[in-house]
C-alpha cells in the first residue's frame, strides 16, 4: 500500500499530473489538422500521412507494454520525469528537421516519451487517492484536461497555420511547457508505494497480467471503447464529406463539438461517479453510445451529424472509468504494470479500429460500411458492459482493494 511520506504535497501532484494529459493530448489529437497540411508540403499520399498518427500510437504501445513495470521499479517520480525529459528534448527537434521521414522517427519517439510518464502518472493516481471510489472520480478529471488539451492543440495549429506559421511549433510550445512541468516534478514530493512481495518487478511479471481475467476483461474493454471513439474523429468528416449533410456548420465542426462534449462530460463525470453506480453509469451510457450510432446508420448524414457529436456527453466517462477500475482491481505496488497494459490495449485499439474501418469502407464501397463496423464495436462494448452491471463481478475484488490498499472498513 502507500505510504504518505510527510511532506508529499497531493494538490502539486494532481495539478501536474492533469497539465501532463493535457500537454501531451495538445500533439496526440492534433494530427486530425497536421496531416491535411503535411499532404500539401510534403506531397504524401494519405496513407503516408496517416503515419502522423500510427507512429506515435505505436511508440505509445511499445513502451507501455514493455517497459510500463518501470513505475513499479523505479517509483513514479523518477519514471515520470524520464519521459518527459526525453519528450521535450525530442518536441524541440521539430523545429530543425522537414524531413518526413525524421518526422516519423519523432512521431515514434514521442508516443515512446508519453507511454513512459503516462503510465507513472497512471500509477501516480493510485498513491495520492483514498479509495477505490476516488481513484475512479480522479481519473475522470484527469481525463477532463485530456480533453482540454484535444481541443486546444487543434486550436493552435489552426492559428499557427493562419498566421502562416508551421506546425512544428506547437511542439516547441508543447515542448516548452513540459520543461516547466519537469522543474515541477523535480521539486514535488511523492508518497511512497512499499512493494508486497520479494517477486523481481521485469517485464515478466507484465506479461503474467495478461493471463489475469481482470486484465484481460478491461482491456478489452478499452480496446472496443477507442475503436469507437476513433470511429468520430478520424473518420467521419471523411464520411461528411462524401454525403454532405445539410448543416454546413455541424460538418465543419462536428469533430471539435464532439471533443468539447467529451470534455464537458468528464469533468461532471467526476461528480457522477462519486454518487452513483459505475456499472450502471456505464452500462447505460454505453447503451446510449450504440442508440446513437445505430439511428446515424439509419438516418444517414443529417442524423449523423448531430447523434455521433451528441455521443461524446456519453463516451465521456467510459474510458476513464474503465482504466480506473481495471487498475483498482490490483494492488498498487503494480499500478504501473497494469498502467502499461491497459494503455497497450489502447493504442492497439486506436490504430486497428480505425484501420479496420478503412479496409472495410474500401471493401464495400464507401464509409458506411465502416460506420457499421464501428456500430458492431459499439455493440459488443455495451452487451459487455450490460453484463458488468448484471452480475458485477469485480464488487469482491474492488471491496478487498479498499481495504487492503486504502485501509477502508467496509
Amino acid at each position: 500500500m502507500t505510504l504518505h511520506a510527510p511532506g508529499a504535497n497531493h494538490s502539486v501532484i494532481r495539478a501536474l499530473t492533469y497539465l501532463m494529459f493535457m500537454m501531451f493530448a495538445m500533439t496526440t489529437d492534433s494530427v486530425g489538422v497536421i496531416i491535411p497540411e503535411v499532404i500539401r508540403t510534403l506531397h504524401l499520399s494519405d496513407t503516408a500521412a496517416g503515419a502522423f498518427h500510427y507512429a506515435s500510437m505505436s511508440g505509445i504501445a511499445v513502451v507501455a507494454i514493455f517497459l510500463g513495470f518501470l513505475a513499479d521499479r523505479f517509483g513514479r517520480k523518477w519514471t515520470i520525469i524520464l519521459g518527459l525529459v526525453l519528450f521535450a528534448l525530442n518536441s524541440y527537434l521539430f523545429a530543425v528537421t522537414n524531413s518526413f521521414a525524421v518526422f516519423v522517427i519523432l512521431l515514434t519517439v514521442s508516443g515512446a516519451a508519453i507511454g513512459i510518464f503516462k503510465t507513472g502518472a497512471l500509477a501516480l493516481i493510485g498513491d495520492i487517492s483514498d479509495s477505490t471510489q476516488q481513484h475512479t472520480s480522479t481519473m475522470n478529471t484527469v481525463e477532463g484536461f485530456f480533453g482540454v488539451g484535444s481541443i486546444v492543440g487543434p486550436l493552435i495549429v489552426a492559428r499557427l497555420l493562419l498566421q502562416g506559421v508551421s506546425w512544428k511549433w506547437l511542439y516547441v510550445i508543447a515542448g516548452s511547457l513540459c520543461v516547466l512541468l519537469i522543474i515541477t516534478a523535480s521539486l514535488v514530493r511523492y508518497p511512497h508505494t512499499a512493494r508486497r512481495s520479494e517477486e523481481p518487478i521485469n517485464l515478466n511479471r507484465t506479461l503474467r497480467l495478461l493471463g489475469n481475467p481482470y486484465a484481460l476483461a478491461f482491456s478489452l474493454a478499452c480496446f472496443l471503447y477507442v475503436a469507437v471513439e476513433c470511429a468520430i474523429y478520424v473518420w467521419l468528416p471523411s464520411y461528411l464529406k462524401d454525403h454532405r449533410p445539410s448543416s454546413a456548420f455541424m460538418a465543419a465542426y462536428v469533430v471539435s463539438i464532439f471533443f468539447i462534449l467529451r470534455a464537458a462530460g468528464r469533468f461532471v463525470g467526476a461528480w457522477f461517479i462519486a454518487r452513483w453506480s459505475w456499472t450502471t453509469i456505464l452500462a447505460l451510457f454505453s447503451g446510449a453510445i450504440l442508440a446513437c450510432f445505430v439511428s446515424a446508420i439509419l438516418g444517414g448524414a443529417n442524423a449523423a451529424v448531430y447523434l455521433l457529436a451528441f455521443s461524446g456527453i456519453f463516451m465521456s466517462v467510459i474510458y476513464p472509468t474503465l482504466n480506473s477500475k481495471g487498475i483498482s482491481c490490483f494492488p498498487k505496488s503494480e499500478h504501473g504494470s497494469i498502467s502499461g497494459v491497459l494503455l497497450f490495449f489502447t493504442c492497439l485499439g486506436a490504430a486497428l479500429g480505425p484501420l479496420a474501418m478503412g479496409i472495410v469502407s474500401d471493401e464495400f464501397g464507401g464509409l458506411q460500411a465502416g460506420f457499421v463496423l464501428a456500430t458492431v464495436f459499439a455493440a459488443l462494448l455495451f452487451l459487455g458492459l450490460l453484463y458488468n452491471w448484471i452480475a458485477n463481478p469485480t464488487r469482491a475484488v474492488l471491496l478487498h482493494s479498499d481495504e487492503t490498499e486504502y485501509g477502508l472498513q467496509q
